[in-house]
Parts: C-alpha cells; sequence; structure tokens
C-alpha cells in the first residue's frame, strides 16, 4: 500500500502529466510537420478526387518517391477523365517511377491518345513503351499525325535511289514515304532507318522490274504499288500509310556502257590468243628451221659417205673406169641444169617485180 500511495502522490502524479503531456507535444509536432509538408499535396487530391491520402504521401516518401510528381500526374489523369479505368492508379504511379519511367510524359501520352480516340493504349503498353526508351508521347503524336520520311535520307550523302531497267537506262529515284506509329510493334519494332532502307529496295528492285525506263517515266504509280505490296512494315514501329515518288530523273545509259566494256575485254582476249598463236607459229618455225638443219646435217653426212663407197667399189671390181666417167658425167649434167633452173627462176622473178 504504501508503493501505490507513493506512485499516486500529488508529485508523481504531476511528473506523469508533464511526461504525457511532452509525448503529446511531441507527436502533435511530428503531426503538424508532415501535414504542413503535404497539405498542399493533400488538398490537390482530395479537391480534384485523385484519391491520394496523407498517409499514402507519407509513404511515398519513405519508399523514396516524389509525392508531387505522382499526385500531379493522378491529377492529370484523373481531370482528363482515363482514372483507374486504364490502370492509372497510385501504386501503378509509383511503381513506374520506382523503375526508372517518367509518369508524367506516360499520362500525357495517355491523355493524347485518348481524346484522339484513333489509339488505343492503356497504362501497362504506355510503360513498357517508356521503359523500352521510346518516347511514348512523340509516338502517340505520330500516330495521330502521320510522319513523312525521305527516301533515301537527307543525311546518307545520298541525292536518289538509283534502278537500272531492263534496257539498261539508268534511273534517279526520290521518294516520301508517309508512316504512323504502331504502338503494338513499338516495342522491338524496327525503326526508321530500317523502313528507309527496304523502301530503297523496293523501288530499285521495281525499276529492275520494268522493260523498258519509259514504262517507268509514264507510270511513276506502278513503283508505289509493287513496293506496298510488300508489306515493307512488317516488324517495324511503324505502318506505311503511303508511299510517293518525289521525282524521276534519266541518268546513264549503263547498259551500252557494260557491252562497250565488255567489248572492249572480248578484244583484249582474242588479242592475247593471236599473240598466244602467233608465238606457237614462231616456236613452231624455229623447230622446222631446226629440223632441216639437222636433216642437212644427215644428207652432207650421208654425201660424205659416197666417195668411200666408190673407193670400196673400185677396189672390189664391182665399178669400172668407164662407169665411174659415165657417173660423173650424169652428176655434171644434173648440177648444170640445176643451175639453169635457178638462173630462170631469179630471172623471171625480177621481171615480175619490174612489171609491178
Amino acid at each position: 500500500m504504501s508503493l501505490l500511495a507513493q506512485l499516486l502522490s500529488p508529485e508523481n502524479y504531476r511528473i506523469a502529466i508533464t511526461i504525457a503531456v511532452v509525448i503529446g507535444l511531441f507527436f502533435a509536432i511530428i503531426f503538424l510537420a508532415i501535414f504542413a509538408r503535404y497539405f498542399r499535396l493533400w488538398i490537390q487530391s482530395v479537391t480534384t478526387g485523385a484519391g491520394i491520402g496523407i498517409w499514402d504521401l507519407l509513404g511515398m516518401t519513405f519508399r523514396k518517391v516524389s509525392p508531387a510528381v505522382i499526385v500531379r500526374s493522378k491529377i492529370m489523369a484523373v481531370q482528363a477523365g482515363i482514372g483507374d479505368r486504364q490502370g492509372v492508379t497510385s501504386k501503378a504511379l509509383e511503381a513506374h517511377y520506382l523503375a526508372g519511367g517518367n509518369v508524367p510524359l506516360v499520362i500525357r501520352a495517355l491523355i493524347a491518345a485518348a481524346k484522339a480516340k484513333l489509339v488505343e493504349l492503356d497504362f501497362k503498353l504506355a510503360a513498357a513503351i517508356d521503359l523500352a526508351g521510346r518516347n511514348v508521347l512523340e509516338a502517340v503524336q505520330t500516330s495521330v499525325y502521320p510522319k513523312v520520311i525521305d527516301c533515301p535520307d537527307k543525311g546518307a550523302g545520298k541525292d536518289s535511289l538509283d534502278g537500272i531497267a531492263q534496257n539498261g537506262i539508268q534511273l534517279k529515284v526520290r521518294a516520301r514515304v508517309t508512316v504512323r506509329a504502331n504502338l503494338r510493334q513499338l516495342i522491338g519494332g524496327a525503326t526508321e532507318e530500317t523502313i528507309i532502307a527496304r523502301v530503297g529496295e523496293g523501288i530499285v528492285s521495281a525499276i529492275g522490274s520494268a522493260k523498258s525506263h519509259l514504262e517507268v517515266l509514264e507510270n511513276p504509280d506502278r513503283i508505289s504499288k509493287t513496293v506496298l505490296s510488300r508489306r515493307l512494315d512488317s516488324q517495324t514501329a511503324f505502318e506505311i500509310v503511303s508511299i510517293d515518288i518525289a521525282d524521276v530523273d534519266v541518268g546513264d545509259n549503263i547498259g551500252a556502257r557494260l557491252q562497250a566494256d565488255q567489248a572492249e575485254a572480248d578484244m583484249r582476249v582474242a588479242q592475247a590468243k593471236a599473240e598466244g598463236r602467233r608465238a606457237m607459229a614462231v616456236a613452231e618455225e624455229q623447230e622446222m628451221i631446226a629440223q632441216i638443219e639437222q636433216n642437212r646435217a644427215k644428207v652432207l653426212e650421208a654425201e660424205a659417205e659416197v666417195p668411200k663407197a666408190i673407193s670400196q667399189a673400185f677396189r672390189t671390181g664391182k665399178l669400172g673406169l668407164m662407169d665411174y666417167y659415165k657417173l660423173r658425167n650424169i652428176q655434171a649434167d644434173t648440177d648444170m641444169r640445176s643451175s639453169i633452173a635457178k638462173t630462170g627462176m631469179t630471172a623471171t622473178g625480177r621481171k615480175t617485180s619490174n612489171t609491178g
């Protein structure tokens, strides 16, 4: 009883009250500080129907989320009439903020899509596009207002797309491609460079399939129809609306130039073959001369054996003196006739030359 009496004594009672008042003041100051910090945002949320309470704002601070960004983005969504029906909740906004996304840009893109009534876009898709590094607001604007792309690109260093018709005439074409953003394929879809490359390839192929360049000049739209029929916008972030041929110029006669180059190459090949045949003929001639000299040497060798044979015939008695003289007379007669024949041929050749 004495301990209870001491605790309930007036002095201890005053101390307890003082401690309680201090603790109450401490919590009151903390509450007032929190209320003063988030009062403006809380009032905006309450008056606009954003549905974000004071404790939600305090929780955002602990989660390292900017309350101002979340509240203002939610207010924009609610005022635009999209709200929770497209998944725009405060939790979703916080999650996108913590993921490193641009929350106000996503909300503005959703508002633009809703006002245009031409683009189906929800918060999940918009957030995914934003986190993929694409400008979702620009994508929505491009989807509403189509964009014109020059083909070839002005920064590529080429003024035109060059194609050659089947008759060898070169055509220089400049085109303009009107595209609309395809939000469903914006993530992972190819960019403008792919569109330009595909359209350029299609234009060159369409020119090459024409039998004459006059067909292209008469109907430039045949290029557009051919290219559009190939669905070049597949797996890209854009949808091709139209391809317009801005200009068509006639270039060089590539076919004639190629034929001239081929003719010159054929002539060089023929000259090389002729030179080879001439070299072979010269070699064959030299070979025949060598063979003639070889045969002449054999004749001289055989003639050297004749005196030996005559001497042997004398010794054996097979050849008499009269027979030897007859043989010499025949040989002398043959030499004389040969000399006369050579002289006649020389005289005839000179007469012919003089007459000429």
